[in-house]
């Protein structure tokens, strides 16, 4: 069980975190497939080229076929010369992924459990902050264990407390989520994952239910 630590860092209690997740042979493939599906679904997927039947011009063979000494030509738009077409360029294409509920929420489940070496619990610290102040922040993360050069994914139960917002957006190296809206990449891509006591509850409200720390069997993915 994960210890809390205060605003000055020291052990104030315990936590527990109970989730349900996959079994340990299919748990990085799951995880994987909604790490690639997040990312896909992200791209606009509008890059696009023209082929040497899209470019302007180049109707007219530039030279005849034989007796000029150079190589043969049909056409100036060719790949092969200046402001021809492109060879496979890119066209517009769609790079949506499918994943049911189901898979996803066991997927970000799992992600989570597996950083609990990384996963850093916190006390619920907005009254320390009566005004944004992003240096008592900064220092604060120090003194959970969170250095300045680490990428930190700051889990609150809401984004009600104003102070903590503004407190965290100036800080480059912090990405602050409610517990409710949590997504792979930011779980997976930080290096230090701290969490408020109120935001392990949140977390266990909305993804936990009546699941129990402990891998699924391949047919039960609920979440």
């Amino acid at each position: 069980m994960p210890t809390v630590k205060d605003w000055n860092g020291s052990n104030v209690g315990e936590v527990s975190l109970e989730l349900r997740v996959a079994k340990e042979s299919s748990a990085a493939g799951l995880v994987h497939r909604a790490l690639i599906r997040q990312l896909g679904n992200q791209r606009q997927g509008t890059a696009s080229t023209k082929t040497r039947t899209e470019v302007r011009g180049g109707g007219r063979k530039p030279w005849r076929q034989k007796g000029t000494g150079r190589a043969r030509a049909g056409s100036s738009r060719s790949p092969l010369w200046r402001g021809g077409g492109v060879i496979f360029g890119p066209k517009p294409r769609d790079y949506e992924v499918k994943m049911n509920r189901k898979e996803r929420r066991l997927a970000l489940r799992t992600a989570l459990i597996g950083r609990l070496e990384d996963l850093i619990v916190v006390a619920d610290f907005a009254a320390n902050l009566p005004q944004p102040k992003t240096k008592e922040l900064a220092q604060a993360l120090e003194r959970w264990g969170a250095a300045a050069d680490e990428k930190v994914l700051l889990i609150v139960a809401d984004k009600t407390e104003q102070n903590v917002v503004l407190s965290a957006r100036n800080m480059p190296y912090v990405r602050l989520l409610a517990a409710d809206q949590l997504n792979i990449f930011d779980i997976v891509n930080a290096d230090k994952v701290v969490i408020t006591e109120s935001g392990v509850a949140k977390v266990q409200a909305v993804y936990g239910g009546d699941a129990k720390l402990k891998p699924a069997d391949d047919t039960d993915t609920d979440a």
